[in-house]
């Protein structure tokens, strides 16, 4: 199941953002919870804040972020991450299949991703899923904190 995130999961997504196996491949840099917060508020008040629950437990997040005019047919599917002690337990495929569901019932014609491409799981686990490799954009994200910068695989899912 999905649902919108709430203030009240906070925890859960901070610390799921932070985790040292996760944060790498999302958006934002390593910071404590009091910096992190009106990141989070900013997502929450958006409406584009999601989580992924499995027996109404939290076990994975992402962000579906809709486009506008001509695109309004597309949504970009980001900050998706699972839990990494259950991501090699087939949740990480799960959760893509709800969230491709999910994307449809409210009318998406085009899913938008990208992904670092170093992280080869999450490419086969998205191209098992019917992604689709589209091209690189290179030095796309800068690690801060490791001085590098990470190229990044466009990859999208179309509704036939």
């Amino acid at each position: 199941m999905v649902r919108l995130a709430t203030p009240h999961d906070f925890n859960f997504i901070y610390n799921l953002y932070m985790h040292p196996q996760v944060n790498p491949y999302l958006l934002y840099e390593q910071m404590q919870p009091e910096a992190f917060r009106p990141v989070y508020e900013k997502l929450i008040e958006a409406g584009i804040k999601y989580l992924y629950l499995k027996d109404g437990q939290p076990m994975g997040m992402f962000k579906l972020v809709p486009l506008l005019y001509r695109n309004d047919h597309i949504v970009y599917l980001g900050g998706l991450a699972i839990n990494p002690d259950v991501s090699s337990k087939g949740e990480g495929s799960k959760m893509l299949l709800e969230i491709i569901e999910f994307a449809k019932q409210k009318g998406y014609l085009r899913i938008e991703l990208s992904v670092a491409t170093i992280n080869e799981r999450a490419i086969h686990m998205y191209e098992k899923n019917g992604f689709v490799k589209e091209g690189v954009l290179r030095k796309f994200t800068h690690l801060k904190n490791e001085n590098r910068f990470l190229d990044e695989a466009l990859m999208s899912y179309l509704v036939e």
